[in-house]
């Protein structure tokens, strides 16, 4: 019978696992088997001949969640979550950008947040007792905030409390957790991203306040959102037909992970490269073996601003019985904001194409690691460059345009606490929203 294992070893079915987001043995879950796909033929089965992100998704979705949903049931979240292009943009020659902002918010973390929000609401809807209010309990570097909340807003039964470091995240993504009220909670942290983590971490651990909030997670370290990002990797595989070789940009190591994961079940890759900034704790794991976990240091590609990376567990434990094949499989890179900077410049008077700055690590360091085999090279774009109009408009010399879904909360009225990086003062956050569910 199929469960989700914890990294540290205990078992739950699909909703224990969501609901509870962390296990409760201090892991993080997996699908257990490990989902397997067949081949990825051209065009996938009963899509069209350019396949849609939505059927794409539809067509993994099933096979990742074989045996915890019905495969209609599967089906039909996928569809109705994923209703957004991931486009394989070639910008040079055998070098794609696969742009994963196309959703309401414009971050890669829509994937993960709209399907999981979603399956949460299915999982209410099937339980024969469900709390009141369940308490979406997140800590964002930048983009996952957006993405949960604008997902999670007007759901019934469903509140999020959203964390934020008060001085680590652009004013735009700030505008996309604090502008929509209602069952949504935006708190900023007088800390660092890493502070917020710690804090949903040990809110987690506390049974009394998983009890009494019906505390669940959105962050990567919740299964249900970690999934759905595998299924725009097996996209670009599918779509260019071959094996690509994917540079991902690295924070939390989420991305990387559902990656990974899509590799371990089936999906074609030659290999990946993960592109930090300057915080690098997994380049320096991937060359010494030694995870060192360290404080977090800003810059301008906020999103990745992780000392602690939570899913490096995941990572392990998928690569347990034989750790050597990691580094292997894996490279890395590390890429400062000097030259963050110059890569948004040099691509763009090239090529006219505008990258953000977490794509820019990526595109750098792909760069630096050639590899001619024959085989596309694919960068993942995690956000919109209009996120950063500071940084990317200072290095291409003109103005970004702003999506809609940027521009519509450019006037709107903020809503927001602010609090230090304590448990007894987010817990007197939570008593102050207990009842906006």
């Amino acid at each position: 019978m199929p469960t989700f294992k914890s990294t540290r070893g205990s078992h739950a079915p699909l909703e224990a696992a969501v609901l509870q987001g962390l296990a409760t043995d201090g892991g993080l879950y997996m699908p257990n088997p490990l989902p397997r796909l067949g081949p990825l033929p051209g065009p996938l089965p009963g899509t069209s001949p350019q396949a849609t992100f939505a059927e794409t998704a539809a067509w993994v979705c099933p096979e990742f969640f074989a045996g915890h949903l019905a495969a209609g049931i599967a089906e039909r979240l996928s569809r109705a979550s994923l209703d957004f292009p991931a486009p394989v943009v070639e910008v040079e020659a055998g070098v794609h950008v696969l742009e994963l902002f196309h959703g309401p918010t414009h971050a890669f973390k829509d994937v993960g947040a709209r399907f999981m929000a979603r399956l949460m609401a299915e999982l209410n809807a099937a339980s024969e007792s469900p709390p009141p209010t369940r308490t979406v309990l997140v800590a964002t570097s930048g983009d996952t905030g957006g993405a949960v909340a604008n997902a999670f807003h007007g759901l019934a039964g469903l509140r999020v409390i959203v964390l934020f470091p008060s001085q680590g995240i652009s004013p735009r993504q700030r505008r996309q957790m604090t502008t929509l009220g209602d069952n949504i909670t935006a708190v900023a942290v007088r800390g660092s991203f890493d502070d917020c983590q710690r804090l949903t971490k040990e809110a987690f651990a506390t049974e009394r306040l998983r009890d009494a909030y019906g505390l669940t997670s959105a962050n990567s370290i919740n299964v249900a959102r970690l999934l759905p990002q595998a299924f725009y990797y097996v996209h670009a595989a599918a779509t260019l037909g071959t094996s690509p070789r994917f540079v991902v940009p690295c924070g939390n190591l989420g991305n990387l992970c559902a990656g990974l994961l899509a590799y371990r079940a089936g999906m074609p890759a030659s290999g990946f490269l993960a592109a930090s900034n300057v915080n690098d704790v997994f380049s320096s794991f991937l060359r010494t073996g030694v995870a060192e976990e360290r404080d977090s240091v800003q810059t301008v590609s906020n999103a990745m601003d992780v000392g602690r990376p939570s899913n490096l567990e995941r990572i392990q434990w998928l690569f347990r019985d034989d750790p050597a094949a990691l580094p292997r499989l894996v490279k890395g890179d590390t890429v400062d904001d000097v030259d963050t900077r110059a890569c948004i410049a040099e691509v763009y008077r090239r090529t006219g194409y505008v990258l953000d700055p977490h794509a820019a690590v990526a595109y750098r360091a792909q760069e630096r690691h050639r590899v001619d085999d024959g085989q596309p090279t694919v960068v993942l774009a995690t956000a919109h460059p209009a996120k950063f109009p500071e940084v990317v408009e200072e290095a291409i010399g003109r103005r970004v345009a702003m999506p809609e879904g940027i521009a519509s909360v450019m006037d709107a009225e903020e809503h927001y606490i602010e609090t230090g990086a304590t448990l007894a003062e987010l817990e007197t956050v939570m008593k102050r929203n207990e009842h906006h569910g």
